[in-house]
């Protein structure tokens, strides 16, 4: 009996111990890791953006050609030439995809396009987040929709060509991109201004 209250009392002051480690190391790296995550995404709208700089000018480089507008609860990054950007996201065929999509002056096509996180299979589906393949989005038109085709098929100004072996995947980030557009194409006008 004495050993089973003294198993106990261990074990009850271990994990004290140990949860309070773990919430120190997590104040401790909090504010990093939101940093973090905040140069992430001015990296990611940059390059839909197709504004080049290197990463030791990316925040005064941000801050000098980006303008930040808040609308309909979601965050716009517009620049001068009145391009906008907005993060995407959605579910992908093994979990969450997101990204950032640039839109033309014109708001209607596709100045460029990120992936910020995606979880699709390795060397199928995670090829959606290559450069060349989002680079196939460039100009294409966001309405009525995009369409996704079988590789080498896309033949209008609003299909794009899929990834052999990653039907799936593609579709699914179509699915997205739609849904997106769907909802953000209205308001992009307006951030314009």
């Amino acid at each position: 009996m004495k050993d089973s209250v003294k198993m106990i009392a261990f074990l009850l002051i271990l994990s004290s111990i140990l949860a309070a480690a773990l919430t120190a190391v997590e104040a401790v790296t909090k504010p990093r890791i939101t940093r973090n995550e905040e140069l992430k995404i001015k990296r990611n709208v940059l390059a839909a953006l197709g504004v080049a700089c290197d990463e030791a000018a990316r925040e005064s480089t941000f801050d000098a050609t980006v303008r930040v507008v808040e609308k309909g609860g979601r965050k716009f990054y517009v620049t001068a030439d009145k391009t906008v950007a907005f993060s995407i996201q959605g579910a992908g065929l093994w979990g969450p995809i997101q990204g950032i999509l640039a839109v033309a002056p014109d708001g209607a096509a596709v100045k460029g396009i990120t992936i910020v996180h995606q979880e699709e299979t390795p060397g199928l589906g995670s090829r959606i987040a290559e450069a060349a393949y989002l680079a196939g989005f460039q100009g294409k038109r966001l309405l009525p929709r995009i369409v996704i085709t079988a590789e080498g098929a896309a033949a209008t100004d609003t299909e794009v060509d899929g990834i052999t072996g990653a039907t799936l995947s593609c579709q699914a980030f179509g699915r997205i991109l739609n849904s997106e557009a769907a909802a953000c194409l209205p308001m992009v006008k307006e951030v314009q201004q």
